[in-house]
């Protein structure tokens, strides 16, 4: 059961930043569990769908992500787990034209939701 749990997990957060890459609000937004909390680096945090898709589409709208993941942990107990991940690749600034590279540390809180693992509370760091 922990194998599955795991897997599941790991195509929840395969598909999240797919929807990252595809600046995909719906699908971003709807990686998150209702009461879903983002923590994003030096911007407000958005609780609840209503501000997750005002954040993300105001992400979206500044910029456009190319980025891998790397999923380094995922730990599962009963309906709650974490996962830590690293991503890294690049950022196209739209108001620019610049492309910068881009490199995160992530942590995600996830819980099962009508039997689905989505994302429970997310923040992001910069390693450097």
């Amino acid at each position: 059961m922990e194998h599955q749990n795991k897997e599941a997990i790991e195509k929840t957060l395969t598909i999240y930043f797919g929807s990252l890459n595809a600046s995909d609000v719906k699908t971003a937004v709807g990686s998150y569990t209702s009461d879903g909390v983002f923590m994003p680096a030096k911007f407000p945090t958005a609780a609840g769908t209503e501000q997750l898709v005002m954040a993300y589409e105001n992400v979206f709208k500044a910029i456009q992500l190319n980025v891998t993941v790397k999923i380094e942990e995922v730990i599962v107990r009963d309906d709650i787990a974490f996962a830590r991940t690293l991503s890294n690749g690049t950022t196209l600034i739209h108001a620019t034209g610049e492309t910068t590279p881009e490199e995160n540390r992530e942590f995600f809180l996830l819980r099962k939701e009508n039997g689905a693992w989505k994302i429970a509370r997310y923040m992001f760091n910069q390693p450097r």
